[in-house]
């Protein structure tokens, strides 16, 4: 069996973390109501984004005080990014239904004759 390279296992959990801000912020429209979905601040979703971008070797988002403007190379990563994350979340919903636990909620009625008295 080969073995992969140890950066990538290190590198994948930020770049997917930059990844789903950078759809956020996308979908969102701007660093703040990115942030607010995510439940982090403007300036975690900022850091994430700027890391991803140095992780690529590009800037996939262009930045001014007033708006945010992706890139050509931000909208080809946008495209693949949003069918992967959609394609994760298709194969862990697969995973979790095939597991036989029941979940839910279950509410069992039983008539008042059964109560102590």
């Amino acid at each position: 069996m080969r073995r992969e390279s140890n950066s990538q296992i290190i590198d994948a959990p930020a770049s997917l973390r930059g990844t789903v801000a950078f759809v956020s912020l996308v979908d969102a429209g701007s660093f703040s109501a990115a942030a607010d979905r995510l439940g982090l601040t403007p300036s975690s979703v900022s850091k994430l984004i700027s890391r991803l971008e140095e992780h690529l070797g590009v800037r996939l988002v262009q930045r001014t005080t007033r708006t945010m403007q992706l890139t050509e190379a931000g909208q080809r990563y946008l495209e693949n990014a949003r069918r992967i994350l959609e394609q994760i979340g298709t194969l862990e919903r697969e995973i979790q239904s095939a597991d036989p636990r029941p979940r839910g909620l279950l509410r069992v009625t039983a008539p008042s004759v059964l109560e102590e008295g």
